[in-house]
């Protein structure tokens, strides 16, 4: 059984590569914000079948937990940055508003 979560785990890990190149070159900033949310998705399941493997579950399921809300919480944030903006297109105003060249 344990080979079994294995490789669902490495199955996983392979998928969270596809959703990386999402986030990488989206073509929008809205594909590269679900592509990351997917991918936080993806991590919390991995780390669930990691604690399955080592048979410590009550450890691991609390860090997916955390995870898990973090990575929501910073979905959240994203999109209420981009809604106020009324915008997804990064310009150079922007950039000079917070200090990058």
């Amino acid at each position: 059984m344990e080979n079994f979560f294995l490789a669902i785990a490495l199955i996983l890990c392979f998928l969270v590569l596809l959703c990386l190149y999402r986030g990488i070159f989206g073509p929008t900033i809205l594909d590269r914000i679900i592509s990351i949310s997917v991918i936080g998705t993806k991590t919390t399941i991995i780390l669930v079948l990691i604690g399955f493997i080592y048979g410590r579950m009550d450890m691991f399921v609390d860090i997916s937990i955390a995870y898990a809300l973090l990575n929501f919480i910073a979905t959240l944030a994203a999109a209420k940055f981009f809604r106020t903006r009324k915008s997804i297109v990064l310009d150079a105003k922007f950039f000079k508003e917070v200090g990058i060249k």
